[in-house]
């Protein structure tokens, strides 16, 4: 009988049971990991005396004294031999995949030859077992107190700064004063209508509501702002002893570019260069270069940057220079001599720059030459053809340039491995952009070297701080900290932009204000590049210390505390609980067809089925599923690694992810043009946190969009993502609600992220009501008694003791803050707005939009692309929110000269909004005049069309004028003594 009450057990599929106390019985109680008490004593008996989920060591009592003394002398050797089966079965639980439902071909004699090649790793492994077991004879708890015998060493290598108290009291204070403020606010204007415009107070009410909504998700995840100090002599005392080789995790660089006409290979160049010249230990990092759009010019370009390396590499950890892309550092406006007491600095500087120039010379020749395409279509040195001309109809590409057994430098040392990744294209298939290119790295990385940490940056991202991998693993090496940690996210910053940052390319209010208040909370959420994640979470696992939320407990499925904050509630299984029930028809068949296959016991038939599992996970690949369960990285041993290049053309074939999880629950997810939210909103649904670094010097710089067309452009396609995600199955609304494993505030920051594109509705509304208000006589706000204007004086130093005190604990400029207010209005009115119609139509309707952006002004001197104007529809609702205004208030001022004294009262409130909308819309007035006060025809004729159009109607309908009685006008006409 089944007896209420009992989890069901992971190995064996029956219920748990209960122990001679009458309690559901629990193997460990550090994860509560579910297995019954006969499948436990056949762990005990096989000698596995530790948990398989967290690693943890069974409780004494729990072990029988007899078989304990008889598998004493074996365990050792044992759990060496089975170390990966423990990470398979530890991982199966916390995989929200592995579960899935099985093909017709599970009885197929195929998986014969897969379990025989299974067997026969396993067998080279056992013969190596001696010599592991001669090295591991030193428990490793005493191994870690010998390597961590220095004072130094033992100390953590980062602490969590939080903010002081007498900044952070005040701010809070202030919200909640806020919110009441808000609350009054609301009732009086709710309660004191105005019935001679009704429809223009109802339509300012709702978007003032709608507004107090989007600051509340905006605010409340910056409640508990912290900062992050790292030590890397520390982790150099830690893990790089002197004579001893360097234990520092590896990690593997991920660089993506698509159209080197576009993105130029000069600026990939630099950020390659960068990456490869990191002070770092070379064995220890690999640079993966995506080129999405198989252009024989990145690869002739890679070609000499790779050769360019033997000679920059040694020179920049030489003279330990800051920063290592070289055309940064030589176009730096400083004293190049500081610091640099060598007295071959300047000589070797001097020839360095000028193999740089000639290394520039032959990319810019690589360049021109192609601009135009040949009829017949590129041909390599060897004369045969290069296998990308048909960018949408190509094989995988995969070229190894540097490495172990590559070119070194000049000087003879080992340079940082370098490999140049194409994936396969064919017609007929979704590559899924973006995406799908960081996938196939994650699967050729995974192959070739399989670093337990990636970084990914864009082709335009280099590193400005030599050292900020090292600060990565500061976080990501602390056992206390890195445990459950998926990633950690370092600040975009730019060069390139003027300092009056006219259009909030630095975003700096983002990356300074809002990053640091979820920093407090579950984590930063991921931002596209700069960016160091966890190998192990981007597979889909679950963090290793999280449990399974018990079936007895009354967790809260919106917060994830216990029943002490919430109502009781009915018991909740876990959502890999569900997983399983919900498919174990489907496992049981498959079951009962692996028994018809011969010659295997139940052990080997278990493992099939897992084999089967991950495949149907992870896709037909043995050596990148074999690769997956190596937790602290490196390339299985029983790998040939004459094999690995054409395993890895493999992984990257363009049909490989079909009826797999990528893009579904693995690696970078799919269906949204920003991938970057989605995938970390998906890792911190299962548990995982992450950590914002901030180092003193930027990590990685970048350039930004400066001219007004394609940051507009830019806020556009980062708005439509975010529709896309509010419209999916991924809506942080519901999705994951059930595990509870995202904290309220942190699911608020990213209901924020998705929303914030509808405010664009109310905000047009909002910016047009004054002129509306001024070409009408009316006004949204009755005669405000003493109470009401005390009211409204609240509101309005609220808003600013908010400001001056995120200031305060931010460091953010209020020039910075300003800007940022300015482009909210401006991208809400023009690109917000696009977004949310082209998203609905895509989503809704299958039709996909695009806003061509054509150039329409020459380039000035410096900054000069700030001031190009280029023509795109986005500049038509701004550009007539400004005309419109403007009016307004020429007409509003014409009317109180008409009407006297008592008319300049009222007036005055109209025109305050009015410029209100003109100030918050002057950046891009100025964007869209240019320099040289050159505005294109179009626009200027759409724009005046538009205001004039809907001024004209407006004043003919006046639909908030009560209608005049004829009957009394002609009376009053008769009346009149002429």
């Amino acid at each position: 009988m089944m007896q209420p009450g009992a989890p069901i057990c992971n190995t064996c599929g029956e219920q748990v049971g209960f122990n001679a106390n009458g309690e559901v019985f629990v193997a460990c109680h550090g994860c509560n990991f579910p297995i019954c008490k006969a499948c436990f004593d056949e762990e005990i008996k096989e000698g596995r005396i530790v948990c398989l989920r967290c690693g943890a060591p069974y409780e004494e009592n729990l072990l029988d004294d007899v078989e304990a003394k008889a598998n004493q002398s074996t365990v050792a050797a044992h759990l060496n031999n089975s170390q990966d089966v423990g990470l398979h079965a530890r991982h199966i639980s916390s995989i929200s995949t592995v579960d899935s439902e099985l093909n017709d071909e599970s009885g197929n004699p195929i998986w014969k030859n897969r379990v025989e090649s299974w067997k026969d790793k396993k067998n080279k492994k056992k013969k190596t077992a001696p010599k592991a077991e001669k090295e591991a004879q030193i428990p490793p708890d005493q191994q870690m107190e010998e390597k961590q015998q220095s004072p130094e060493a033992a100390e953590p290598l980062s602490v969590l700064i939080p903010l002081p108290k007498d900044k952070i009291t005040p701010y809070r204070i202030v919200i909640i004063m806020r919110l009441i403020i808000l609350g009054l606010f609301f009732h009086y204007r709710v309660t004191h209508p105005v019935d001679s415009a009704f429809g223009l107070w109802l339509t300012s009410v709702i978007c003032e509501i709608w507004f107090a909504f989007s600051w509340v998700l905006d605010q409340f995840p910056k409640w508990s702002p912290v900062n992050r100090e790292t030590y890397i002599d520390r982790l150099s005392a830690r893990f790089e002893r002197e004579g001893e080789p360097s234990e520092l995790a590896a990690v593997d660089f991920f660089v993506s570019t698509v159209d080197p006409l576009k993105e130029p290979p000069l600026i990939t160049a630099n950020t390659v260069l960068s990456i490869l010249a990191l002070d770092y230990p070379v064995d220890k990092i690999s640079c993966y270069v995506s080129d999405d759009g198989a252009a024989m010019l990145s690869f002739e370009s890679l070609v000499e940057t790779a050769d360019f390396a033997r000679k920059w590499v040694p020179f920049c950890k030489k003279f330990s220079i800051e920063p290592r892309a070289p055309e940064f550092y030589f176009s730096q406006k400083i004293d190049y001599l500081k610091d640099k007491v060598q007295p071959s600095f300047v000589k070797e500087r001097r020839a360095m720059k000028r193999d740089y120039e000639e290394y520039k010379v032959r990319i810019n020749a690589l360049v021109a030459k192609a601009q135009k395409t040949p009829e017949e279509g590129w041909t390599m040195q060897d004369g045969t053809p290069w296998p990308g001309n048909n960018s949408r109809d190509h094989p995988g590409m995969i070229q190894v340039f540097l490495g172990h057994s590559g070119a070194c430098d000049i000087e003879g040392n080992e340079l940082p491995r370098l490999v140049y990744v194409s994936r396969e294209k064919r017609p007929g298939y979704q590559h899924h952009k973006k995406a799908g290119a960081e996938n196939a790295l994650v699967r050729v990385s995974a192959v070739l070297t399989n670093a337990p940490y990636i970084l990914n940056l864009d082709c335009d991202h280099y590193v400005n701080n030599s050292k900020a991998v090292r600060e990565a693993m500061c976080f990501l090496m602390d056992p206390q900290v890195g445990r459950d940690l998926c990633y950690v996210q370092f600040p975009q910053r730019f060069d390139g932009i003027d300092r009056s940052d006219r259009y909030a390319n630095r975003n700096t209010v983002f990356f300074d204000v809002n990053m640091k208040g979820l920093d407090g909370i579950q984590g930063p959420v991921y931002v596209g590049t700069g960016c160091v994640f966890n190998r192990q979470a981007l597979y889909g696992y679950g963090p290793p210390t999280m449990p399974n939320l018990p079936k007895n407990s009354s967790s809260c499925s919106w917060c994830g505390c216990c029943s002490c904050c919430c109502p009781a509630k009915k018991p909740t299984k876990d959502l890999s609980e569900a997983y399983r029930d919900a498919k174990r028809e489907e496992l049981d068949a498959a079951i009962f067809n692996l028994k018809e296959i011969d010659n295997y016991d139940d052990y080997e038939r278990s493992m099939l089925i897992s084999q089967m599992s991950f495949e149907k996970t992870f896709g037909l690949s043995s050596v990148f599923i074999e690769s997956t369960l190596m937790e602290n990285g490196g390339v299985p041993e029983s790998v040939n690694s004459s094999t690995l290049i054409k395993e890895a053309i493999h992984v990257i074939s363009c049909g490989y992810e079909e009826k797999t999880e990528w893009g579904k629950e693995i690696g970078w997810i799919y269906g949204s043009v920003t991938e970057d939210i989605l995938t970390g909103f998906k890792m911190q649904c299962r548990g995982w946190r992450s950590i914002y670094c901030m180092p003193l010097r930027p990590a990685f710089k970048g350039s930004a969009p400066i001219n007004l067309s394609d940051r507009l452009h830019q806020v556009l396609r980062w708005a439509l993502g975010s529709v896309e995600i509010f419209l999916s199955r991924h809506c942080p609304l519901w999705y994951g609600c059930r595990a509870g494993r995202l904290k309220w505030l942190q699911r608020l920051a990213y209901i924020n992220t998705i929303v914030y594109p509808f405010t664009s509705l109310p905000l047009v509304a909002y910016c047009s009501l004054p002129a509306i208000c001024l070409l009408t006589g009316k006004f949204i706000i009755p005669t405000l008694s003493n109470l009401a204007s005390i009211l409204f004086l609240g509101l309005f130093f609220s808003i600013i003791a908010t400001s001056v005190l995120e200031l305060r604990w931010s460091g953010v400029s209020i020039e910075d803050l300003w800007r940022n207010e300015q482009f909210w209005v401006i991208g809400g009115v023009s690109a917000h707005l696009f977004a949310v119609f082209q998203g609905f139509l895509k989503m809704l309707a299958g039709v996909d939009t695009n806003f061509t952006v054509t150039a329409k002004a020459a380039e000035d001197a410096e900054f000069g692309e700030l001031y190009m104007i280029k023509w795109t529809t986005l500049l038509i609702p701004p550009t007539s929110l400004i005309i419109v205004n403007m009016v307004g208030v020429v007409a509003g001022f014409s009317d109180a000269l008409n009407k006297g004294y008592e008319a300049w009262g009222p007036l005055f409130g109209k025109v305050f909004f009015a410029f209100w909308v003109i100030f918050h819309l002057y950046p891009f007035l100025k964007g869209l005049m240019g320099r040289q006060n050159r505005t294109p025809t179009i626009v200027v004729l759409w724009s005046v069309l538009l205001a004039s159009v809907f001024s004209l109607v407006w004043v003919k309908i006046n639909p908030f004028v009560s209608p005049v009685d004829s009957n009394a006008v002609t009376q009053s006409c008769i009346s009149i003594d002429c």
